[in-house]
């Protein structure tokens, strides 16, 4: 038998299936009336199981009219924003060359693109012909785009 807590859950996570935009908006009471629970259990359900880290935004608000909110975000954006949040004039080659590897290791590129990238991070790093400034620039460009195509 399963916990309110998993109830509530997959409550949530079948009316996200059923949109197409990875986006829903729901009412405390709807959900509490449908798993007859109490709102503070659905409360503690978005607090521990629709965070940001696991791929969601949640926005709520209480009262009379308030709603619940949850967008499901691509965690392969995640992936890709944390990696050009880390990307500046101070990044050295072994971690953006780390970057390129983890891509491969959880198949978000194929090798022949880790290949590609590999040889544009290497070019940014060697040449004397590229500013630090174009550097971030170049390297965040490849990211961009990997992220826009994925």
């Amino acid at each position: 038998m399963s916990n309110i807590a998993d109830l509530i859950e997959a409550y949530i996570l079948r009316q996200l299936a059923a949109q197409q935009d990875g986006k829903v908006e729901l009412r405390r009471t709807d959900i509490a009336d449908e798993i007859s629970c109490a709102p503070s259990q659905i409360s503690y359900v978005l607090s521990t199981r629709f965070t940001q880290d696991k791929g969601f935004v949640v926005e709520s608000r209480r009262g009379l009219g308030g709603f619940i909110r949850i967008v499901q975000v691509p965690t392969r954006n995640m992936v890709y924003q944390d990696m050009l949040d880390k990307i500046d004039k101070d990044t050295e080659m072994p971690m953006v060359q780390s970057m390129v590897h983890y891509l491969l290791q959880h198949q978000m590129i194929t090798n022949r693109e880790a290949a590609l990238m590999m040889q544009v991070v290497v070019f940014a790093y060697q040449s004397e012909h590229v500013t630090a400034e174009e550097r971030v620039h170049l390297l965040k460009s490849m990211f961009l785009t990997l992220e826009n195509f994925s």
